[in-house]
Parts: structure tokens; C-alpha cells; sequence
């Protein structure tokens, strides 16, 4: 029987196969622009989803936390209800169930709250290919049209700062970092994903 513990690490396997495979040319021209640039002001975005696939699966949890000057000043979270079964292993990785979800809003619902909320400040996230597919995979499934963002991962940006760990993946580097992680709930890794882009910056400097 395998333990629960190997259970999500074969479930965050699975995850970061899928990424490689989003990491292969996309049919369409990328939606949103990459940048190395050093912001002080920024929104940290993490998405929860039913599974790897953005197009195929669904969101069910947002996390945004903006940031002016990198001091906190505001939070946008709230489950999404995703119209489909969430499986027992996601459950077992971000804690989000099929009650839990039932009574909230769908994506269409809330997504321009979400764009009002980041204005037309950066984004950065944590493997910021996953969380930007299925934020454009909205625009293709439900015709809404989502901004041309700039986006700062931190997966790059680690990269080339810490090279300590054996791997780039967040849970590692909190670890490392010492940090307090509420790992695969969206704002506890948005919170996570905020300091170590801080802590990159302060290396670089």
C-alpha cells in the first residue's frame, strides 16, 4: 500500500510532467510577455486546479496578493466551483473538496474581479507557464478577454539565484529558505512565491 506522503509526491511528478509538456511550442503565439525585470510593485497569482491540463482541467482556487514597494496591500481569494468531480488525489494535495466547492462561484463569475484586481501591474508566480495556461484558457473557453500581461517566474529566477537544492520546485525552496508554507493552498504559495522572488531580487541586487 503506498503511504499517503508518496501519493503526493507521485501526484507533484505527474504535475511537473504535464508542465514539460506545456513547455513544448505552443499551436499559438504565447498570450503574455516574460520578463527579468526587478519590480518593487506586482500581483503573486497562483491558481489549484482539478488536474494538469489547462484547457482539459479546471480551476478551483485562486490566490492573488499584490504587492506595492514588495509591502503587502491587498488579497483576492476565493474557491471556484469547477462543475466537474475534483478526484481524491487533488484532495489529498490542496485539501479543496467537492463540498467545499459546490455552493461557490465559477470562473466566469469572478475572473474580472480577478483582471480588476491586477490592474496593469507584472504578475509573478511559481511556474508561471501552469498558472498563466489556465488563466488564458478561460478567454478560450468562456470568451472573455483576458489582458496581455508581463510575467516574472520564479522558477527562472531561482534558478540562476539558488543553486544549492535538487530542485526548483516551491516546497523545496521554502524548505531551504526557512520559510512558513502553507503548501498547494493558493495564497499560502503566493505568500511563498512573494518572498522568494524578494529573496532573489536581494541576491541579484
Amino acid at each position: 500500500m503506498v503511504n499517503p506522503r508518496r501519493e503526493v509526491e507521485i501526484l507533484l511528478e505527474e504535475k511537473i510532467r504535464q508542465q514539460r509538456k506545456q513547455a513544448r511550442p505552443p499551436r499559438r503565439p504565447r498570450r503574455y510577455k516574460t520578463s527579468v525585470r526587478k519590480a518593487a510593485s506586482y500581483v503573486v497569482l497562483d491558481f489549484e486546479t482539478t488536474g494538469f491540463r489547462s484547457g482539459a482541467d479546471r480551476i478551483i482556487q485562486i490566490g492573488a496578493v499584490k504587492y506595492k514597494d514588495h509591502e503587502k496591500t491587498g488579497t483576492f481569494e476565493t474557491l471556484i466551483n469547477p462543475k466537474r468531480h475534483i478526484s481524491p488525489r487533488i484532495t489529498q494535495l490542496t485539501g479543496i473538496t467537492n463540498d467545499a466547492v459546490k455552493n461557490a462561484p465559477m470562473i466566469d463569475e469572478v475572473i474580472g474581479g480577478l483582471i480588476d484586481f491586477i490592474g496593469d501591474l507584472p504578475i509573478v508566480a511559481h511556474n508561471a507557464s501552469f498558472d498563466m495556461g489556465f488563466l488564458y484558457a478561460i478567454e478560450d473557453l468562456y470568451g472573455i478577454q483576458i489582458p496581455e500581461y508581463t510575467v516574472i517566474d520564479t522558477v527562472q529566477l531561482s534558478r540562476k539565484v539558488i543553486t544549492e537544492t535538487p530542485d526548483h520546485k516551491l516546497t523545496t525552496l521554502s524548505r531551504y529558505l526557512k520559510l512558513e508554507h502553507d503548501a498547494h493552498n493558493a495564497i499560502g504559495d503566493c505568500l511563498v512565491t512573494a518572498k522568494l522572488y524578494q529573496h532573489c531580487l536581494g541576491v541579484i541586487g
